[in-house]
């Protein structure tokens, strides 16, 4: 297991950071860690690559306790809001991170070039870092990630400033670090970007994992349904309610989030058995943003396993 969280806890004061987080994560997956602003994701971050300490709770990382100085030393993490000085050439913020890294001077030399080429600054790594753009610049921090060829990296919101070329450049990495037995942690906005390459996914809500599991745990199991009906009474809008993981009501229009397809025959009964008059019934299964909207907007939570922690 190359991460693993138990019971994960971050106070600060009576603010929640993040609460009772379980995860569990192999070696070679993208793992996708998704949430809206001020959810706890940054938090648990920075738990696991030492910048905070745990009010409470354990987790491993790389098989070592939080800290441990050779489980960092294989350990990347690109932060969101990075700010690197603007009078050093991106070479020499570079050597500045691999002494950093207490790297020997030979693979400091071979590695330098070697990550600037990996994210497309092969040529610019001479200039200064107050020349380069928004989008070099997080190159640049996504080559810092990489520098000791780590075993996992942390990578949040890492294709932010990027046009749609760059974000697949990024994605392409990701993929090669996957296929070379890498871990990657990724933190983004862009769910159809997560929803395209990670294998597992985590969505945190107001410091708490609401739903956990595999792409495919995750949406084959979950059923959008929206329903046209006429003579719709407030008990059955209350008893449409209890089937549906979510659901919305506008005039005679029904939207519910369903566990499966095998729950769609109640709903159909319920309405017919209050005397309403249904006229239409669709289905659809859920994008990774229809999930995430339902769970952060609804409330809810999916645990697509046997318990919160990914196997």
């Amino acid at each position: 297991m190359i991460l693993e969280t138990n019971n994960l806890t971050k106070m600060y004061g009576s603010k929640t950071g993040c609460s009772d987080i379980c995860l569990a994560i192999n070696k070679g997956q993208i793992f996708g860690f998704l949430g809206p602003n001020g959810a706890g994701k940054s938090t648990l971050v920075k738990m696991l690559v030492g910048l905070l300490f745990p009010t409470s709770g354990s987790a491993l990382v790389l098989g070592q306790p939080l800290g441990d100085l050779e489980a960092r030393r294989k350990t990347g993490f690109l932060p969101e809001n990075f700010r690197y000085q603007e009078w050093l050439t991106g070479e020499e913020l570079l050597s500045f991170h691999a002494s950093l890294y207490k790297m020997a001077g030979e693979e400091k030399r071979r590695r330098i070039p070697a990550v600037l080429g990996q994210v497309g600054l092969g040529s610019k790594g001479k200039q200064k870092i107050g020349s380069y753009s928004k989008g070099m610049q997080q190159r640049l921090g996504l080559a810092c990630a990489l520098l000791p060829d780590p075993d996992l990296v942390f990578l949040d919101e890492p294709t932010s400033a990027l046009d749609p070329l760059g974000r697949r450049e990024v994605r392409e990495i990701m993929l090669d670090l996957r296929s070379r037995g890498k871990t990657v942690f990724l933190n983004s906005h862009l769910l159809s970007e997560v929803e395209m390459i990670c294998d597992r996914v985590a969505i945190i809500k107001q410091g708490r994992i609401v739903a956990s599991g595999t792409m495919e745990e995750l949406l084959v199991d979950t059923v959008e349904v929206e329903m046209q009906a006429e003579g719709l009474s407030p008990p059955l809008i209350n008893e449409l309610a209890t089937l549906g993981r979510s659901c919305s009501v506008n005039g005679g229009l029904i939207r519910l989030t369903l566990g499966s397809r095998e729950e769609i025959p109640s709903l159909a009964a319920a309405v017919v058995r209050s005397g309403a008059h249904l006229y239409s019934l669709q289905t659809k299964h859920n994008s990774l943003e229809d999930l995430f909207v339902n769970l952060i907007q609804g409330g809810g939570e999916i645990d697509a396993g046997s318990s919160p922690v990914d196997h």
